[in-house]
């Protein structure tokens, strides 16, 4: 289970809707216990699908750009993980956008998913965020859902 607090699934939602039609992306800070892993922490960041994404995929279709793709920047995933250290949280997931498609993992995000990571993925249909899924990889790399519990 992983619980996120209104305001930041308002934050993802708005910055999803935001970035229409292509996919919005973000890092996720929390903590992990006995009982799941909770949001403490939103940060949006820029989708940085581009050339240099492209060149680490080079199977990729590069038709869809950022309207089915996503990349976070490495320099962005380091300052998160100092960030995350100074405020003694860890980096339980990532969030991104899925435009006019449902909330669920493609086969890309599976093969480029880590498996400690929580992935929530927001629908947005015509510009309009709808519904919004959490997910995780089990033992055989495979995605499963997980409970996301939305608390104010």
């Amino acid at each position: 289970m992983i619980r996120l607090r209104k305001k930041d699934w308002q934050i993802i939602r708005s910055h999803a809707e935001k970035t229409y039609p292509q996919e919005c992306c973000g890092i996720v800070f929390g903590e992990r216990n006995d009982c799941g892993k909770t949001v403490v922490e939103i940060m949006p960041t820029e989708n940085a699908w581009g050339t240099q994404a492209v060149a680490d995929f080079p199977d990729e279709e590069i038709v869809y750009g950022r309207r089915r793709r996503y990349a976070i920047a490495p320099q962005v995933i380091l300052q998160a993980q100092k960030q995350a250290r100074e405020h003694s949280l860890d980096i339980i997931g990532i969030y991104h956008s899925h435009t006019d498609y449902p909330a669920i993992p493609s086969e890309f995000d599976r093969e480029c998913a880590w498996q400690e990571y929580s992935y929530i993925i927001v629908s947005v249909q015509k510009g309009k965020a709808s519904e919004m899924n959490s997910w995780y990889l089990d033992d055989h790399h495979q995605f499963q859902q997980e409970e996301l519990k939305i608390k104010s």
